[in-house]
């Protein structure tokens, strides 16, 4: 049966409320602040756990520990540093890589967990696709030394001397796979000498011995090298940065002494897990970096022999990629034990 002109009325007056009604809920929903409209509360709205994959006292823990108290102070939720040393640093990065990708855990990662780890054994992580870079905070190059005892002043002079031994020279290392034993590759690639590695347990027991001489040489990190250059005990022939350094602009670059693109950078920088918001991201990263060049700080670093951080987040992934490109080849070059 036909509907009849009242029933037709009456379906046209409530299609018509009912448009009237949403409209006015819409309009209600548009004049609601923007933290009414959104479930997401503001970041940081909770603690912050910054793991450092090693021990209480390393480079990764001084400057996870320089940013978590001004971090805590301009956000007002406690940044806590997360001491999960072992395996190299492999424990804790593994640790941040499977946490939840919401800003609220993070990682300092270096080159010795992020690039060399990675070469030399299986990790149960992948450095690009399990991270979501943030911002690189130091970076430290190495000085390549020799004590008091040797007699070359120069690198042309260490070359000449490496080539006139049979057994050319003896280098230390703060152990296999180590930054330190990877740029004494990379220097016996490039220069054609020989050189062998002799690796330690760690940088200090390398130090010692390349003090007393009972090695010849050996690429140090800065941090330790200067007091010693200072004193007499060591001599510091090169950095292995692409310019001079700024904590001792008298000692040239390995580059510049002759060995032609040399560059050789430790550094440390945070990550994030992947997929972590890009607004969190880049949050972090300006946080971050305003800190680190805030004129005490940046200072501080800078006498000590680290230079503070700077980039974009996509710049230090673009960075990451390429030293990983970089170690890869010189790993393969020397037959290192790569993983497939």
């Amino acid at each position: 049966m036909k509907p009849t002109p009242a029933h037709s009325t009456d379906a046209a007056i409530d299609i018509s409320v009912y448009r009237t009604s949403s409209l006015y809920l819409a309009l209600a929903f548009a004049a609601m602040p923007a933290s009414a409209q959104s479930a997401a509360p503001i970041y940081p709205s909770k603690p912050i756990r910054l793991i450092s994959p090693f021990a209480p006292g390393g480079g990764a823990s001084i400057v996870a520990r320089l940013l978590s108290e001004p971090l805590t102070e301009t956000w007002k939720q406690p940044v806590v540093v997360d001491n999960r040393a072992g395996a190299a640093g492999t424990i804790g990065t593994e640790m941040a890589a499977r946490s939840a990708p919401d800003g609220y855990t993070l990682v300092m990662a270096t080159a010795s967990t992020i690039i060399v780890n990675p070469l030399f054994s299986k990790v149960p992580f992948d450095p690009i696709r399990d991270f979501a870079p943030v911002a690189r905070t130091t970076t430290v190059p190495l000085v390549l030394v020799v004590p008091a005892a040797i007699p070359a002043r120069s690198v042309k002079e260490l070359i000449a001397l490496a080539s006139s031994r049979a057994g050319g020279l003896t280098y230390a290392s703060s152990g296999e796979g180590s930054i330190s034993h990877l740029a004494g590759e990379l220097f016996m690639s490039a220069t054609g000498i020989g050189m062998v590695h002799v690796p330690y347990k760690g940088g200090g027991q390398a130090l010692i011995d390349i003090i007393a001489a009972h090695v010849q040489t050996g690429f140090v990190n800065i941090l330790e090298a200067l007091p010693n250059m200072r004193s007499g005990r060591l001599r510091g022939l090169a950095v292995t940065s692409p310019a001079r350094w700024p904590s001792i602009p008298e000692v040239p670059t390995v580059s510049e002494s002759g060995v032609t693109g040399y560059s050789v950078i430790q550094w440390s920088g945070v990550l994030a897990p992947a997929g972590t918001p890009r607004d969190v991201v880049l949050k972090l990263n300006g946080e971050i970096l305003h800190i680190l060049n805030r004129a005490e700080l940046r200072e501080r670093l800078i006498e000590s022999g680290a230079e503070p951080g700077s980039g974009t987040p996509e710049e230090f992934g673009a960075f990451i990629k390429a030293e990983i490109a970089k170690w890869s080849t010189v790993v393969k070059a020397a037959k290192l034990g790569a993983k497939p």
